[in-house]
């Protein structure tokens, strides 16, 4: 008899559990509420003290039915990073150059991506530029060799999703960066995740050379 009580009472809790309504998706109080996160930090360098490298870590929405939600992420993530660099540039006394590393669930040329890169008149087309940026970002492999055919394979989905980007100057430069698979590799054929790669993403990586300003 015990058993069964919990039982149901377990089953209640499931039903009671099943009709996820979180609001009207058109509310942006509510569409806007996602469980992304951006992470930033300033670093001092060993060698070179009056340097300082700030780095940021994001994962952006991954519904590509809500471009509008992710373009809204990286406009806040790179808002509140401008305050940061700014922050650290009179508390130290310094120009902070910038990395912004992370999954933005966004391929290469649509509007999340060309705002990233949009303050680096370098790369960004003037066309698709949506507004002045606050710092000037370019991505790793487009700078070094252009971006990689894909970062994210699956059966269902196969492209280009992670970057690592940069505030190029004269004082950091990437100098190399992870070679990825191509997708006839034995090591990524039927998609991901698999024995090699133990995530539906592949690593990327890159090494910088940061000199005296």
């Amino acid at each position: 008899m015990l058993a069964s009580n919990i039982n149901d009472l377990l089953l209640g809790l499931e039903l009671k559990k099943a009709p996820e309504d979180h609001g009207d998706p058109n509310d942006p109080r509510v569409r806007l509420k996602r469980d992304c996160v951006g992470i930033m930090a300033a670093f001092k360098l060993k060698d070179l003290p009056d340097h300082v490298v700030i780095v940021a870590n994001t994962h952006l929405y991954w519904d590509p039915e809500w471009a509008d939600v992710k373009l809204a992420q990286a406009k806040y993530l790179l808002s509140r990073l401008a305050l940061f660099r700014t922050l650290i540039s009179k508390r130290l006394e310094c120009t902070p150059s910038v990395v912004v590393a992370g999954d933005f669930n966004s391929t290469p040329g649509d509007k999340v991506y060309q705002y990233l890169i949009s303050g680096n008149s370098r790369l960004a087309s003037a066309v698709e530029c949506l507004e002045d940026m606050p710092i000037p970002l370019c991505s790793v492999y487009a700078f070094t060799r252009g971006e990689p055919p894909f970062t994210n394979c699956t059966p269902d989905f196969t492209n280009t999703i992670d970057y690592i980007l940069f505030s190029p100057t004269d004082s950091i430069k990437p100098v190399s960066f992870l070679e990825l698979p191509e997708l006839d590799s034995f090591d990524v054929v039927g998609g991901l995740p698999n024995y090699s790669h133990p995530s539906d993403h592949l690593p990327i990586g890159a090494e910088f050379e940061i000199t005296r300003d």
